[in-house]
């Protein structure tokens, strides 16, 4: 660029002072390439403040160097070209008074530059409110609403536009800076947190001796394993702690050697009177501990849960202990009844004994405890292979337990076994009744092997603990099993609950309270029966028919008992409405009796049911006969026809029959009506029949010819679709002086297929039709018993 002579001496007398007078009106001497053109006077007081200025003479001047004229001739200064003017006017419309915070006013910009016409102003209180007002409700306006609001404050539209972009740009910038303030001092935090694990790390001790240990620098991982191993330590002090409550001397902590074996050593004066010993094995819960730690190993994860673990094991181990004394314990802790046979709790030698693990009973509540003892045809490790196991447990149990699950293992066994396990179970326990409502409990189940063939296992309720809405909750329950000869075992059952009494119809409260409904003499027997159907299933040569009965082969027998057994259980499900099937229960509205309660379900994609509408209907009624003449009525074939409407008022023959154990009651069988030829008719009756000293079922189904031959061949039994029906028979328990006493509580109940359409609606006439039905079976039976 060439400025000619404009500062040679001489030549250019007025020219000084006429670039002067313009550049009082142009930018900073950056817009000017050459640093050397200014005098110094002019470098150090530079005059140019407007950067719009600036870059207008910068152009003016390279165009005028370019032509070889003097930048300043023409005596006007430097003219700022048409896109220049209207750019500098929008950058001047975007600004206000509220947002230029930092900036000048309009008037001493007016005054600093007297040629440029003042662009903008400040905004008035009254806008400034409007605007922030608007701006808390919709950060980003539209068109309209910015019209609409530059009419009432009269500003142009453009200024409310350029307003609410500064507003947000500003609101951001504030955000980002309180962001960047908490991430500083999050940065301090971690910093000094760096710095202080560095000097730890540059000074490490020695677990060992407890003296500095010279190592120079120690690695991440060394530093990781050093806090996992202080933790594991921490973690078995505390178990010590716990177990030392049950031993005579404290227990050592953590060594350079071996732990030393626990043991769980219980009075000497209360040694089992069937010989069990009073100094018990090594707790497998605690051993599990400390080899996780002399192993390096985690137990458990993270600190919360290891101290949640620890309240378990520590209730387990008192809950343990309260079953194994009151298992053995005579009296005055157990009281015999002279006329029932059964033995009470006497509550006040109880909290005498006893400190109560889940605190006093909840008010409301009312307590039931029994216990029993009994033989078993099955030996004490395969039972407690199968009490662990919730399916096999509720497999064992069918008509006690609706459902169960294990939600966690809290601690595995030792070696493999089932000794020392704690796992958490969730359970549903019924009596078949629509009258009784299901008992849900979440307890922890602990097994204890406490000598050769000898073992424990409780559970305890842990409702209590967790705030859950409390209807029942089971005290120290469960079973000591001790093997016998020929495959026996020995089992001590005892049961202990509470529970809340007014949610129970008054006819089932005295058999609730009596401990035959869910107590220990209905675990033992059913235990007992079970283990008797289980012998015949699992046997190699099941027994031959009897007579000239319909001859089955063993393939064809195993087959027919799951059958059976699949039935039962859907009766059971169908009678409470507990979770293990999705019934609805049916609203009111509908013209059923008092005590009958109708559910509905789906069945849809169920092989071994019907699709369609299934309709169950279930009541209970208390007879004046005894339970065991009840149920020889109901199981007898040449007396079905008095209440069965399947008979065709005729006697039933029985085509075959599968024995479940010594009591002639309990067997299956396939029934026919007498009165119908094989050619008339195409259905036959499979029926189940279980009897005990604390309840008798009979259950039945109407099942096709072509189907049961397939099994009773050996086919596939769960492609067979029934519905079954039945009865219920409980001990009323002394009715509590409601009745007379010796009677019995009768449960009977349907299940019925109304629509074969699934998505079908039921209809009030379905309904009815059950009811009457109920009703006339009801009827029929009263009559035949004289009733």
């Amino acid at each position: 660029m060439s400025f000619g002579g404009l500062f040679d001496g001489g030549t250019c007398g007025g020219g000084g002072a006429h670039l002067v007078a313009d550049m009082a009106y142009g930018s900073s001497a950056r817009a000017i390439s050459h640093p050397s053109i200014l005098s110094p006077s002019l470098r150090s007081h530079s005059m140019f403040n407007s950067p719009g200025l600036s870059l207008a003479l910068q152009a003016n001047l390279t165009a005028q160097g370019d032509q070889n004229s003097d930048p300043v001739a023409g005596g006007g200064g430097a003219d700022v070209s048409d896109s220049a003017r209207r750019r500098k006017e929008d950058e001047n419309d975007s600004k206000s008074g509220s947002d230029n915070l930092e900036g000048e006013s309009g008037d001493d910009l007016e005054q600093e530059n007297p040629r440029k016409k003042k662009r903008y102003h400040r905004h008035t209180p009254k806008q400034i409110q409007e605007l922030e007002a608007l701006f808390k409700e919709c950060p980003h306006p539209d068109e309209k609403q910015r019209m609409e609001l530059s009419k009432r404050l009269c500003l142009e539209t453009r200024q409310v536009k350029f307003w609410f972009q500064n507003r947000r740009t500003q609101m951001k910038t504030q955000i980002e800076r309180h962001e960047n303030s908490i991430l500083r001092q999050e940065n301090d935090k971690l910093r000094a947190d760096n710095l202080s694990i560095r000097e730890a790390m540059t000074n490490p001790m020695c677990c060992n001796c407890g003296g500095r240990a010279v190592l120079g620098e120690i690695s991440l991982e060394e530093q990781h394993l050093r806090v996992e191993n202080a933790r594991l330590k921490d973690e078995f002090d505390r178990v010590c702690a716990l177990v030392g409550k049950f031993l005579c001397k404290p227990i050592s902590t953590l060594s350079n050697s071996p732990p030393p074996p626990l043991s769980f050593v219980l009075n000497p004066s209360l040694e089992l009177a069937n010989g069990f010993a009073s100094v018990l094995p090594p707790l497998s819960t605690v051993m599990t501990l400390t080899r996780a730690v002399a192993g390096g190993g985690a137990a458990f994860t993270g600190a919360e849960k290891s101290q949640e673990r620890c309240v378990f094991l520590e209730l387990a181990l008192a809950a343990a202990e309260e079953l194994v004394k009151m298992a053995q314990m005579e009296e005055p802790l157990w009281v015999s009844c002279s006329d029932t046979g059964r033995e009470s709790l006497n509550y006040d030698v109880y909290d005498q004994c006893f400190k109560r693990c889940l605190g006093p009973r909840p008010s409301g509540f009312v307590s039931e405890a029994s216990r029993e003892t009994g033989e078993v045809v099955i030996n004490s490790s395969a039972l407690i292979e199968t009490l662990m196991d919730a399916a096999r447990w509720a497999d064992m149990f069918p008509s006690v337990i609706a459902r169960t699950a294990t939600s966690d293992v809290i601690s595995v066994g030792v070696g493999g076994t089932k000794n020392g396990v704690l796992q958490l179970m969730h359970a549903e326990l019924q009596v078949l009744s629509p009258l009784v409502p299901v008992r849900e409990v979440r307890f922890l189940r602990f097994c204890k092997q406490l000598a050769d063939g000898a073992w424990a296992i409780v559970d305890v309720s842990l409702d209590a603990t967790k705030g859950d809405p409390l209807k029942c909750r089971r005290l120290p329950s469960g079973c000591v099993v001790q093997d016998k000869f020929n495959g026996y075992s020995k089992v001590t059952w005892v049961e202990h609950a509470e529970y809340d009494e007014a949610t129970v119809h008054p006819l089932y409260r005295p058999l609730l309270r009596s401990g035959l409904a869910l107590g220990a003499r209905r675990w033992v027997a059913t235990l007992q029966r079970q283990c008797q159907s289980l012998a015949v299933l699992m046997s190699s040569s099941l027994p031959d028919d009897d007579g000239d009965k319909t001859a089955i082969a063993p393939a064809g027998r195993r087959s027919l008992l799951k059958l059976a057994q699949r039935m039962t259980d859907n009766f059971c499900s169908g009678v409470c409405a507990s979770s293990a099937r999705e019934w609805s229960k049916l609203g009111g509205g509908v013209n059923i009796g008092e005590d009958v309660r109708v559910m509905t379900r789906q069945s849809v994609a169920d092989p071994g049911e019907p699709p369609g509408v299934v309709l169950s209907a279930a009541t209970a009624v208390w007879l004046p006969v005894s339970p065991q003449r009840l149920f020889d009525f109901l199981h007898d074939e040449q007396q079905r026809s008095q209440w069965d409407i399947l008979s065709n008022g005729c006697p039933m023959q029985e085509m075959a029959h599968i024995a479940k154990g010594q009591n002639a009651g309990n067997a299956v069988s396939l029934l026919r009506s007498s009165g119908a030829s094989s050619n008339q008719s195409s259905m036959l009756i499979l029926q189940e029949t279980c009897t005990d000293a604390s309840a008798s079922l009979v259950v039945y189904a109407p099942v096709d010819i072509p189907a049961m031959h397939l099994v009773m061949n050996g086919g596939d039994s769960a492609y067979v679709a029934l519905l079954p029906s039945g009865f219920a028979i409980l001990p009323d328990g002394g009715s509590g002086g409601l009745k007379p006493p010796g009677g019995s509580l009768l449960t009977v109940a349907f299940q019925i297929l109304v629509n074969s359409q699934p998505t079908a609606k039921l209809t009030v006439e379905s309904v009815e039709t059950v009811n009457n039905l109920i009703s006339c079976t009801v009827q029929k039976i009263k009559a035949a018993l004289d009733y």
